[in-house]
């Protein structure tokens, strides 16, 4: 049982977002001003999907970071950020908030194992079901990691249930095809919650 338990708190980690910043991880730096920090991973070992944010120490930054909405092109675009998501760390910044306060009240850096088995099978799969067609069809996926935050939060806080802000992000296929209906219509819009368990 003690095993099972490390090896899903293995597959994610949640960092506020203060610590991640005093106490980068490794293969991260973070470069400070009074008015601004950026913050630069590893590009081989870390895919960044975190939008800048401002906090009242300044406003945070992500060098390289292909924010929380990807935009791909062409198949092999999408072959590389599939395998990408799947063999490399995923850093999302996110936020929570009180259920009746529409201000954020907490920051955190989430890092997702791509390549641990468990997370590598739901990740494919979900991709699977949500993409009938990669080729001929425009189309979005969303990827909401709130399941697993909220198991997280579960373990690791006591009081109110956060209300996750920003917790997933967008893969968005555009293809060249010239009668793509069912984009045009909305109907090419998908979302899967990726399980860490």
């Amino acid at each position: 049982m003690e095993q099972e338990e490390r090896g899903r708190l293995a597959r994610m980690t949640v960092t506020e977002l203060d610590d991640f910043l005093r106490r980068p991880p490794s293969g991260f730096s973070v470069e400070s001003t009074p008015l601004r920090s950026v913050v630069r991973g590893d590009p081989d070992t870390s895919l960044l999907l975190a939008d800048p944010c401002d906090t009242s120490a300044g406003s945070v930054v992500f060098h390289g970071s292909l924010g929380r909405s990807i935009t791909l092109t062409d198949l092999w675009q999408y072959s590389d950020f599939r395998r990408s998501l799947v063999s490399k760390n995923i850093f999302m910044l996110v936020a929570t908030r009180s259920p009746q306060c529409t201000e954020v009240a907490k920051r955190y850096v989430v890092c997702v194992r791509g390549a641990d088995p468990v997370v590598r099978w739901h990740m494919e799969a979900g991709l699977d079901w949500t993409i009938s067609s990669v080729a001929g069809e425009s189309y979005e996926v969303e990827v909401d990691l709130t399941d697993a935050l909220n198991t997280w939060a579960a373990r690791n806080t006591t009081g109110i249930k956060p209300e996750w802000v920003d917790s997933s992000f967008t893969l968005k296929y555009h293809s060249d095809a010239l009668f793509d209906f069912p984009h045009w219509l909305g109907f090419s819009k998908r979302k899967f919650k990726l399980r860490l368990s």
